[in-house]
């Protein structure tokens, strides 16, 4: 049986007068069992309006909630591996690098097949299994820990297992993409990503006082992973009252294979490795360079709890996206890129001089300039990816509507495509800073690469889209 969600319009018994005020002739919003919801239009003023604002606002509220205890699962191994040692665990400096980077490697690899599978299974119903999802992590993380004698093959399973976790970031963008219209969606995509990037330093703020709150000189590991199952359940129940399914959401495979023969998905995917990886790599190491580098700062007594300035950096960086996307529709996407990769490569030699100083709060300094500079080019690369698109498909920039359908399909594809390949950027700089560890004894050869690679993306960046005679008259 279905229920109409809203009446139809009154019949009309004669040719209405001209009038400015438009009347929707779209069918009626209608609401199937498993709350599927029918005839689902956001371009549609009259039912934007009258209830479908209500709706999509409710449904982002619940995906932001699950997408950020997404994000906290995804970051999890990035602090209870730095402690793992002090637990008594014996472990090298190697085991615990890939301990950190190996959950980023799986949700890389999950939000391809995670983008595609909301269609399949309704927003609603694949937001209340994949956060359930994120129960076995968590579950199994709290098992583990709780015994020295546990073998490193099974905490790196269980590490890799909280990939989960990154891997919701494509589904939840994918869903509130379909409940939007196009004049809302980077305002509401906006709030979706921020929210959900705030989970990596929430959980690297709350870990490291509910495991020492209480525990005398032990360490109470498995409240790391038991504190979050309650808020997954929260999030799954709020899923399944609140959140919708809409009927008309379909897969774009043809849109994702066209995509992929777009040279310039291939360069955005570039550049957003140096943006957003950045950001989720130096997030996911941050605990263990600071422990490294500063043991007296590693942690810092606050009462009977501990905590890690680490968790600074991923704030810093979440707070700083949202101004990378608004600077990029004043200035341009291109430009602002361009500055932040300068800012990061500049930031990063400041870091290397600091290493030999020993000054903490230096350090410190400069790595949160650096978490601020690839959060606003986090912002501004994913800002560039629909103009691009546009441009290419023959429309005028920033102003265009999007181009033709053809180009808007390969642009929704490109961004769901370019957010996986960026993200494996959280695997890449923890292992070349391991890599150089292992080498050398110590991370300056690894920042030495990574200013080397933010200087060939500025450059990439200047040549493609700012030098460029076909793009640089538009606002890109």
């Amino acid at each position: 049986m279905t229920e109409t969600v809203n009446a139809a319009p009154p019949p009309v018994t004669a040719a209405p007068a001209p009038s400015t005020t438009s009347t929707s002739t779209a069918p009626a919003l209608a609401l199937r069992r498993g709350r599927w919801i029918e005839n689902w239009n956001p371009e549609d003023h009259a039912q934007w309006e009258s209830q479908g604002r209500v709706i999509a606002r409710r449904n982002l509220r619940w995906s932001i909630f699950a997408e950020f205890l997404g994000f906290v699962v995804w970051q999890l191994w990035s602090i209870v591996a730095v402690t793992l040692p002090a637990a008594g665990f014996a472990l090298s400096t190697g085991e615990i690098f890939w301990l950190i980077s190996i959950p980023s490697l799986v949700g890389a690899t999950l939000r391809i097949p995670y983008s595609f599978l909301v269609p399949r299974f309704g927003g609603r119903n694949w937001t209340i299994i994949s956060a359930g999802l994120l129960l076995i992590p968590a579950i199994l993380l709290a098992i583990v820990v709780g015994n020295p004698e546990t073998p490193f093959g099974v905490l790196l399973l269980v590490a890799a297992l909280a990939g989960f976790g990154g891997g919701n970031f494509a589904s939840s963008m994918s869903n509130i993409t379909f409940f939007f219209p196009q004049r809302e969606k980077g305002w509401a995509l906006g709030l979706n990503a921020a929210g959900g990037n705030l989970g990596a330093s929430v959980a690297q703020f709350v870990v490291p006082i509910v495991v020492t709150i209480g525990a005398g000189a032990a360490l109470n590991l498995p409240l790391a992973g038991w504190i979050w199952v309650p808020l997954i359940l929260v999030a799954m129940i709020g899923a399944a009252r609140r959140m919708d399914n809409i009927s008309n959401a379909k897969a774009d495979f043809a849109g994702s294979a066209a995509a992929l023969r777009e040279p310039h998905l291939w360069v955005l995917s570039l550049l957003y490795i140096g943006t957003f990886g950045s950001f989720i790599g130096f997030a996911s190491v941050f605990p263990k360079l600071i422990a490294d580098q500063f043991p007296e700062f590693a942690t810092v007594a606050v009462g009977g709890a501990s905590i890690t300035l680490a968790f600074l950096g991923a704030l810093v960086g979440s707070l700083a996206r949202p101004y990378g996307g608004r600077l990029s529709d004043r200035f341009g996407g291109a430009r602002i890129t361009m500055l932040a990769f300068a800012a990061m490569g500049t930031v990063t030699v400041g870091v290397l001089l600091t290493l030999p100083l020993g000054n903490f709060w230096l350090f410190l300094g400069c790595f949160l300039l650096l978490f601020a500079a690839a959060g606003i080019g986090n912002g501004s690369t994913y800002r560039m990816v629909p103009v691009v698109f546009a441009v290419r498909g023959g429309g005028a920039g920033a102003d265009a509507g999007a181009g033709d359908v053809s180009t808007q399909r390969k642009a929704a594809a490109a961004l769901g495509l370019i957010s996986a390949i960026g993200a494996y950027g959280g695997f890449l700089i923890p292992q070349v800073l391991n890599v150089s560890y292992q080498t050398t004894g110590g991370y300056a050869g690894a920042f030495m690469g990574f200013i080397a690679g933010y200087v060939a993306l500025l450059v990439l960046t200047y040549t493609v889209y700012v030098r460029s005679s076909r793009l640089r008259d538009h606002k890109i």
